[in-house]
């Protein structure tokens, strides 16, 4: 069973989860909040995507720890001294605040590959279309550009070791050398391609009137009470964030609301919100288990 059961919902409803899920990960640095949003993100990116999300999340698990290490070289700021490098002090605040940028720069590549996954061209081209053309087109191209640039990769490599240009058991000068050349391929294919979907839209008429959808969404009961529900959920979470109690703050002194009493409420309410995709994946499946055992 590979149908997502949040992405049966309206465009509308997906583009406002994302836009919520994106943004909240950012503006909010709590270490419970952001723990919260690695979890959820993760599990939903591993349903979307199955055995080969673990290798995305595998190639993050690196940057994580390189964005946690490289902080402390580069903000001294911190009044616990670990030790000290060429001179320099590398304190455990700065490492605890890398650790929570390294943590948004995760959450947000898991929440943006979960959603090139649901909200497709064609739903963000339905809702933005006819409002702005042109900048609609312009985010479609962006937000498919990485898978794409992976994809290109894994050609290049490939048809390079065909022809035995491969990088494998080579030199690390030969493999900066095959890697210079697979970007500057990257680049002049980008380049070219943007170029080439720009002259085909226009050639099409697109932007020039009205323009009409594939596929026709419409809102339904069970869309509007969905929207509702995350716009009463991000109510409550700006409500909490608004009274202090997602603040956190490392450098130069630790200084983290605690997650108790009243501030649960503003936490279950963020959990609840980034699990409603993952909590209606499962169900479906679950249902969908269930209804072919009883054929």
């Amino acid at each position: 069973m590979r149908q997502d059961a949040f992405s049966n919902y309206h465009p509308a409803v997906n583009f406002l989860f994302f836009v919520g899920a994106i943004v909240s990960c950012v503006m909010i640095q709590h270490p419970a909040y952001l723990l919260a949003g690695v979890i959820a993100s993760g599990i939903y990116y591993l349903l979307l995507n199955g055995r080969s999300g673990w290798k995305t999340i595998g190639a993050l698990v690196p940057l994580f720890l390189f964005l946690t290490v490289i902080n402390p070289l580069f903000n001294t700021s911190g009044v616990t001294v670990l030790f000290r490098v060429f001179g320099r002090p590398y304190t455990l605040e700065a490492l605890l605040y890398g650790v929570c940028v390294a943590s948004i720069f995760v959450v947000m590549m898991l929440w943006m590959g979960c959603y090139n996954k649901v909200l497709t061209g064609d739903k963000f081209t339905c809702l933005f279309g006819n409002l702005i053309p042109s900048v609609s087109l312009l985010l479609v191209m962006v937000f498919r550009m990485v898978p794409n640039l992976i994809r290109k990769t894994g050609q290049i490599g490939g048809a390079r070791r065909a022809i035995g240009k491969g990088a494998g058991g080579a030199s690390l000068k030969q493999k900066l050398t095959a890697g210079v050349t697979i970007l500057g391929t990257l680049t002049a294919w980008t380049l070219e391609g943007s170029v080439m979907t720009g002259d085909s839209m226009r050639a099409r008429g697109y932007g020039t009137a009205k323009r009409r959808s594939f596929t026709v969404y419409r809102m339904t009961a069970a869309d509007w009470g969905m929207l509702t529900v995350l716009l009463g959920l991000l109510g409550t979470v700006v409500g909490f964030a608004i009274g202090g109690s997602m603040t956190a703050t490392f450098v130069p002194q630790r200084s983290i609301a605690p997650v108790s009493g009243i501030n649960l409420l503003g936490f279950a309410a963020y959990c609840i919100y980034l699990l409603i995709p993952t909590v209606l994946h499962i169900q479906e499946a679950i249902w969908w288990n269930i209804s072919r055992y009883r054929i």
